[in-house]
């Protein structure tokens, strides 16, 4: 089994086919957006295949350790990822062609008008074991 990341971003993946942002949709709409999700990783469950799952919320706080007896560093000139991703799910599968076929279906969620949003995910293999460093 190979884990991946399935990352959904607000901004800065190409626009989905329903491109109409969640702060326009309805409650129902977005009703039906998480319990369409909620039902993928149920449905994941039982399978074996989910691991796990979280919506993130907007707030976010870069922090950098600065130095001993210095407090962190927080904030900065960075492209700030709580303006870009808007979730993730990590799944367990036994090929990166049926992360690819899962990837797909969690893209098919309803957004607004309760069409299909198409939406972009971004798909990350997890290291097997942790990378070495070659000299």
């Amino acid at each position: 089994m190979a884990k991946y990341l399935l990352l959904k971003h607000y901004r800065g993946a190409p626009a989905p086919a329903n491109d109409v942002p969640m702060d326009q949709w309805s409650p129902e709409e977005i009703s039906a957006h998480v319990q369409y999700m909620n039902d993928f990783a149920a449905r994941l469950e039982k399978t074996g295949e989910f691991v796990d799952g979280q919506a993130l919320a907007p707030e976010g706080t870069w922090v950098r350790y600065d130095g001993e007896g210095r407090p962190p560093v927080t904030d900065g000139p960075f492209a700030e990822t709580k303006d870009l991703i808007a979730g993730w799910m990590v799944i367990d599968v036994d090929s990166y062609e049926r992360a690819v076929e899962l990837a797909g279906e969690l893209s098919a969620a309803p957004g607004k008008g309760g069409e299909p949003i198409h939406e972009w995910l971004e798909l990350r293999p997890f290291y097997g074991v942790s990378p070495t460093i070659t000299e």
